[in-house]
């Protein structure tokens, strides 16, 4: 059953993508919103690029795109997916599980995105229509502060995206499917153990980034292809100066063929193993933190003087954009297989 926060989320989103007149800013709308605890007015940040995108590079349907936001059977149209992400994220889903809704209440990961990011991403995604970037379809923000903002109780900075678990749930055995959030495993995350948000969970608080204990057997062709298309991704990321993004990896059986929404790239269709025994999806996701950010810079000072007493070794936010983007490279490499043999014993 959801919320009354869930509910006053959900109605707000969808009140902004179906919003058919321009948003006009009064005093008298400024003054009301102030007082709003659960429910806030969002509107759509730069239409037109998100429309560019989802149309003309992703080749994703105008009429899908908004139906997966309608309310089917009465019921609200975004469904929760548990608990807080470790920067206090609140992850909302379709109930035709197309798309995602992540709220991004850190105020410099969504002022870098919408000021630093977003013009160069909709470039290197119209120019690298294979990349691995994971899709962000629209992005939603409060024009106006209010109480449930302020107490967290109603996020102002939203951005949808793609679900690379789309048709999970039309599978004749969903729990095959599994899901991996992939990090070099050798960095110390110091937003998790040092300060994490006050309102994530215990329980996420002692989850650690996954660990993949196989192999992806690819063959040949399908390993410098994805190689080669990870190494154009992280210079780009590494260009913007950013760290602590991750690989999110999806295998399910071989024998199964899930809907896809959008253009059919390899990597979110589904890549078949040499063995014939799984598909994998993947994509790059969290690329919001940037070295040259203010509270990156904070951070980094307050972690390095930590490390001096705690030793806590290399650090995820205090490492170089270059040095993760080796570290992550290696990590992709370290899990391949190629016809039969691992990298390691190749190289």
């Amino acid at each position: 059953m959801a919320s009354r926060r869930q509910k006053a989320i959900s109605r707000s989103v969808q009140r902004a993508l179906f919003r058919s007149k321009e948003f006009r800013r009064t005093f008298i709308q400024r003054i009301l919103a102030f007082f709003r605890i659960f429910y806030v007015t969002l509107v759509r940040y730069e239409q037109e690029l998100f429309h560019n995108l989802r149309a003309e590079i992703w080749s994703i349907s105008e009429d899908e795109y908004l139906s997966s936001f309608k309310s089917q059977k009465k019921t609200i149209p975004l469904e929760p997916m548990g608990d807080l992400g470790f920067s206090g994220s609140t992850f909302l889903r379709t109930s035709n599980s197309a798309f995602l809704i992540k709220s991004v209440p850190r105020h410099f990961e969504h002022s870098f995105f919408r000021e630093d990011l977003l013009d160069p991403y909709h470039e290197f995604m119209r120019n690298h229509t294979e990349s691995l970037l994971v899709w962000i379809t629209d992005y939603i923000y409060a024009p106006y502060r209010s109480l449930g903002s302020i107490l967290r109780t109603s996020p102002g900075h939203h951005i949808i995206m793609e679900n690379v678990l789309y048709g999970r749930s039309d599978s004749p055995d969903p729990k095959k499917w599994e899901t991996y959030d992939l990090k070099p495993i050798d960095y110390f995350y110091p937003e998790r153990d040092l300060v994490p948000d006050p309102l994530v969970s215990e329980e996420t608080l002692n989850r650690l980034a996954d660990e993949f204990n196989d192999k992806i057997r690819l063959s040949r062709k399908n390993y410098e292809a994805v190689k080669r298309t990870l190494e154009t991704d992280t210079a780009f990321l590494a260009s913007a100066n950013i760290v602590d993004y991750s690989l999110f990896l999806v295998r399910f059986p071989a024998d199964e063929t899930p809907g896809t929404v959008g253009r059919r790239t390899q990597w979110r269709v589904g890549v078949t193993s040499v063995d014939g025994k799984w598909k994998y999806r993947a994509v790059v996701l969290d690329f919001f933190w940037a070295k040259h950010t203010l509270h990156a810079q904070a951070m980094t000072g307050a972690v390095q003087a930590f490390n001096v007493i705690g030793r806590q070794g290399p650090m995820s936010i205090t490492t170089t954009a270059e040095e993760y983007r080796e570290k992550f490279l290696t990590m992709v490499d370290e899990m391949m297989e190629v016809n039969g043999h691992g990298r390691t014993a190749e190289q």
